[in-house]
């Protein structure tokens, strides 16, 4: 493992420290008045799944952790967990239902996300910006209600359900926000 002054951390960066691996979610540079810099570093812990916010003096030294990042493909789930396939060996992958649960909502056969190892073992489940997903159910608008944007709820093919606006049926395929879970428009 290497190790690099603090002032030289980057966002998206693994690291070890009080014990802990986790993901360098932000960083800021501060230099008060007096004293010596500080580097605030915002960070996700793989342990605990916890966010905390650290802080090192600008000359300490941070354990950096090797990672991998692999783009892998959803196949599908069984009882054993889920399982992604490698789109360059085609080896398949199953991942624990834990590490998984909240990209559930999103996960249809054939998505690509991009998987983030740390000496072998899968950490984090990135999804990409938005999905595109199938309307299965959706009731009918109530015709003349439009002054003030309404909204219906739609259940989607991943059993997810989303509102949207009165003109979507079913059959109808949406582009879906994976950070918030909102309708952005028809695919």
């Amino acid at each position: 493992m290497a190790a690099v002054v603090a002032t030289n951390l980057k966002k998206g960066q693994c690291i070890k420290y009080q014990g802990e691996t986790g993901l360098v979610l932000g960083l800021e540079h501060r230099t008060p008045g007096k004293g010596n810099a500080l580097v605030a570093a915002t960070i996700r812990s793989f342990q605990s799944g916890k966010t905390k916010s650290i802080r090192f003096a600008s000359s300490d030294k941070v354990e950096i952790v090797e990672t991998d990042r692999q783009k892998l493909e959803f196949s599908y789930a069984d009882p054993a967990g889920y399982n992604f396939m490698d789109l360059t060996t085609y080896e398949t992958i199953t991942l624990d239902k834990a590490l998984v649960e909240d990209s559930v909502d999103y996960l249809k056969e054939g998505l690509e996300v991009e998987v983030l190892f740390i000496e072998g073992n899968a950490v984090t489940v990135t999804l990409p910006a938005t999905v595109e997903l199938l309307v299965t159910e959706s009731s009918e608008g109530i015709k003349g209600d439009t002054a003030n944007n309404p909204t219906k709820p739609a259940t989607l093919e991943t059993g997810k359900i989303v509102q949207v606006p009165l003109f979507i049926k079913e059959g109808d395929v949406l582009k879906i926000n994976t950070e918030d879970g909102s309708y952005l428009g028809r695919a």
